[in-house]
């Protein structure tokens, strides 16, 4: 399915933000918001997760629904995640384009991955590249 992803701060990715590696901060950043319809459309089921990918890059988040969404709308609170996805451009102003991203999102059997994983998985591929 293709979407715009939007990204911001939330009440528990701010509370837990100081704790990056906790369990706490995983649940709150490591999930994506569809509308009732657009998760429906995916068949996804309670606790399943999906694959979001940009120009940019692509990770497994958890999906929940959210009434306050239209269709073709996603949202991932700022976060490892969400930063996966958005493109380095600021604009001039020191922080990238966290609204507006295109991508596109599926149903998928993969697993979260946690931050520690997420992040030596991006190390590990840009060795890669420059080897």
């Amino acid at each position: 399915m293709k979407a715009i992803m939007i990204s911001g701060r939330t009440l528990g990715q701010g509370a837990t933000c100081e704790a990056k590696t906790s369990p706490e901060f995983f649940k709150a950043t490591s999930f994506c918001s569809l509308s009732e319809e657009d998760y429906s459309s995916l068949d996804l089921k309670e606790g399943g997760n999906v694959r979001v990918a940009t120009p940019f890059g692509e990770v497994v988040v958890s999906a929940r629904t959210d009434d306050g969404l239209p269709s073709g709308m996603i949202f991932i609170p700022m976060g490892p995640w969400a930063n996966v996805l958005v493109g380095p451009n600021t604009g001039g102003c020191g922080t990238p384009q966290f609204k507006g991203v295109e991508a596109d999102v599926a149903s998928t059997d993969m697993l979260v991955k946690d931050v520690r994983e997420l992040f030596g998985d991006l190390v590990e591929e840009k060795r890669r590249e420059t080897s």
